[in-house]
């Protein structure tokens, strides 16, 4: 089949399931994705494993590190498929200082950073345990949202990683509600939560995304999205707000 046949079954939802029958345009389109999540991932771990010595409790503690292991283990699974297509994942993992961090003042809006492809949001610094279980919160929201899209995506396989991962994801959100909760109970955990979501929340909108993206189009072509930014955006903004009102917050 030629390019232009495989966009068209793809446009109307074909499935590709190995390297071998993965056109060039689309192979790029597709390793990119796979980056953009494996180097989220590995930078939210190593982020978190800051925090693991800041947690107030045991179960906190295991909270954090259960957290920073899956993390890892996630962006482990989706480089396995990326080494199916020539990537060096053991080079990769050691290219960039995952746990490096710009300026808490600095505002990035959507744009990449550095050399690798994490979304911005993880390129912020977290400041204590408050902070860190805000975060959790406000990102694994967006991940449930963002996954759902995700697993949705052309190349079967990492369809199907993506599936297997969701759950486990979704219960570091919860997890994070759990401790937010916890938190709030007293008035100064309530002010610095209050002050932490005040600054996570435009930082994590940004990573859905510019509303009106020309390469929503193309990546739609390709079914690798399905749902616009702006769709996902507000379904997050809506779960995010049931969230903090049953917080009272």
């Amino acid at each position: 089949m030629t390019d232009m046949s495989i966009e068209d079954y793809l446009a109307h939802g074909g499935k590709l399931t190995s390297p071998g029958n993965v056109p060039a345009r689309y192979r790029g389109e597709l390793l990119r994705l796979m980056a953009s999540f494996v180097d989220s991932e590995l930078a939210a771990s190593a982020g978190f494993a800051d925090t693991i010595n800041d947690a107030p409790g045991i179960k906190s503690r295991i909270a954090a590190a259960r957290i920073t292991l899956e993390k890892a283990d996630h962006a482990e699974r989706v480089l396995r498929l990326m080494s199916e297509f020539g990537v060096d994942t053991e080079r990769y993992e050691d290219v960039h200082p995952w746990a490096a961090r710009v300026a808490r003042d600095a505002d990035l809006g959507a744009q990449r950073h550095g050399g690798d492809m994490r979304l911005s949001v993880f390129h912020y610094p977290l400041t204590g345990w408050i902070d860190a279980v805000v975060m959790n919160v406000l990102q694994g929201l967006a991940a449930k949202v963002q996954l759902a899209e995700l697993s949705q995506v052309s190349y079967q396989p990492l369809a199907e990683v993506f599936r297997a991962i969701a759950p486990t994801e979704t219960r570091h959100a919860e997890l994070g509600v759990e401790g937010l909760a916890q938190i709030v109970q007293s008035e100064e955990g309530r002010a610095a939560a209050e002050a932490s979501i005040a600054y996570w929340r435009p930082h994590v909108a940004a990573g859905f995304g510019a509303t009106n993206s020309a390469r929503y189009e193309r990546l739609s072509r390709l079914g690798l999205r399905h749902r616009p930014n702006a769709a996902m955006l507000a379904e997050w903004e809506a779960t995010l707000a049931t969230t903090l009102a049953d917080l009272s917050l």
